[in-house]
């Protein structure tokens, strides 16, 4: 059974920095994609980053690009997200999700899998 837990959100004041973990079990990177999504209220859920590491493609949106990092430890069977220089509009619920991909894992479209989700606040 495929499973992802979130954690790592909280409060912080901007220009500060977070580092978020999806933990996974019942499937390893190699045959999923791992992406992380947020949701800001009254806004529908956006892809934030992804990683496939068996081609070793990671991608991220403009709104993140040179201030979030996606990682993954495969001994750990957990992907991080570093959150840096962190904005008030970086705020919203943050969810990890898998999609069995063998290439480019940017279609968050197809996302199939969900944690439950961690809440991260950033206050101006």
């Amino acid at each position: 059974e495929v499973q992802l837990v979130e954690s790592g959100g909280g409060l912080v004041q901007a220009g500060g920095s977070l580092r978020l973990s999806c933990a996974a079990s019942g499937f390893t990177f190699d045959d999923y994609a791992i992406g992380w999504f947020r949701q800001a209220p009254g806004k529908e859920r956006e892809g934030v980053s992804c990683i496939n590491s068996r081609v070793d493609h990671k991608h991220y949106v403009d709104a993140v690009k040179g201030r979030f990092t996606i990682s993954v430890d495969n001994a750990k069977n957990t992907v991080y997200l570093q959150m840096n220089s962190l904005k008030a509009e970086d705020t919203g619920v943050y969810y990890c999700a898998a999609n069995r991909v063998s290439d480019y894992c940017s279609n968050y479209g197809g996302y199939g899998y969900w944690g439950q989700g961690t809440q991260v606040t950033v206050s101006s």
